[in-house]
């Protein structure tokens, strides 16, 4: 065989095994059908070797790997890198939408029209129902931009999709840069006036994926006020100081530094509570782990961050963990995102999209490491 020949032969057998497809610095697996279409894996790798794994169900992170302060790789982001596990990880990682957080009684109204949505956290609907963003599988695309890996994901939620108004074209864009950042860059848009409130449900454990509870992980958080909220966790109304309240991070404090003390006559049992962001400093949130040196800053645009302490969180025996056990308060989300049940509460920055206006965020998760 020739060199032309050679060169046809392996040109055919890259690009016609849909198996595999590598793209400079991010790689494309298949890792099997769902819904009717195909899920895969995606690996980005920035010039350190370090690595993000994102999957196109439910646009998706799966895995972040860094080293600690002694050099020794490990995956913070509670993740699963086989489809069995990915399709049992709810909304862990996931792209949320097309509402994030919660709305009062599964209802709201737009234009003196109310909709009513399925109810999938009594009584209130949550992270978009029961079918939202993240049980979706997503059209994606490869992109190398400066160097950057990157993955596009998109997809089209239709008119009424769980009961939401209009037809929603929606990209996400995820970047893995030299610097150690995620980059999520989200654009939408409608061809009806809608609602709209996205965020990303990324778990992360700087101790490494299933290694030990994270109550010991220490918070900055610049955010001087938050929302309180019922007992079904919908916020009152009220904007509320944080001083002298279990939710004041504007100085270091563990996230379990507070959790077993009574506050308002009851026992504190951790976070899923909504902080409104200052949005005064470049970095928002900062959260750093002593045992392993690793530490993790979001940037946001969003005027708000739902602080959630994985109080329920129960998932066994990931196979890409050795076995380990992701138990309650293994993992913490910092969900950069608007408030919730915005839409029943005037009195809140509004989530309203409308036609011929596009709504955009971004947020950055970058990760470093203090020796």
């Amino acid at each position: 065989m020739n060199y032309l020949s050679l060169t046809i032969f392996a040109f055919s057998m890259i690009f016609s095994n849909p198996q595999r497809e590598d793209a400079g610095i991010v790689k494309k697996e298949l890792l099997g059908p769902h819904d009717g279409s195909e899920v895969y894996l995606f690996t980005l790798k920035n010039k350190a070797g370090n690595i993000l794994k994102l999957t196109n169900y439910g646009a998706r992170i799966v895995g972040v790997e860094i080293p600690d302060k002694n050099g020794k790789m490990d995956n913070v982001v509670l993740g699963s890198y086989d489809l069995e596990s990915i399709l049992r990880g709810s909304f862990g990682g996931a792209t949320v939408g097309r509402y994030a957080n919660r709305i009062a009684d599964g209802k709201f109204t737009l234009d003196g029209v109310e909709y009513n949505l399925p109810v999938n956290n009594k009584p209130n609907t949550l992270h978009g129902g029961n079918r939202g963003w993240h049980t979706k599988v997503w059209n994606a695309e490869l992109i190398n931009k400066k160097n950057k890996p990157a993955v596009r994901f998109t997809y089209v939620s239709p008119d009424m999709e769980e009961g939401f108004p209009g037809t929603i074209h929606m990209e996400v864009v995820f970047t893995w840069t030299n610097k150690n950042e995620v980059i999520i860059a989200y654009t939408a848009s409608t061809d009806k006036k809608s609602v709209i409130n996205v965020t990303n449900h990324a778990y992360f454990n700087l101790h490494g994926a299933g290694t030990g509870d994270i109550f010991d992980h220490e918070m900055t958080l610049n955010a001087s006020e938050y929302t309180p909220i019922n007992a079904t966790q919908i916020p009152t109304g009220e904007i509320r100081p944080v001083k002298g309240t279990p939710f004041d991070f504007t100085s270091a404090r563990t996230f379990g530094s507070r959790v077993g003390d009574t506050y308002e006559g009851s026992v504190f049992s951790g976070y899923d509570h909504n902080f409104v962001l200052d949005n005064k400093e470049k970095v928002d949130a900062v959260v750093y782990d002593p045992v392993s040196g690793r530490m993790l800053e979001m940037i946001t645009d969003q005027p708000a961050m739902q602080l959630y302490t994985g109080n329920g969180l129960i998932y066994k025996n990931q196979p890409e963990t050795g076995g380990r056990q992701f138990r309650s308060r293994s993992g913490f989300c910092l969900e950069s995102q608007h408030y919730p049940d915005s839409p029943n509460q005037p009195g809140f920055p509004s989530t309203v999209i409308v036609p011929g206006k596009k709504f955009k965020s971004s947020t950055i998760y970058r990760f470093s490491v203090k020796k």
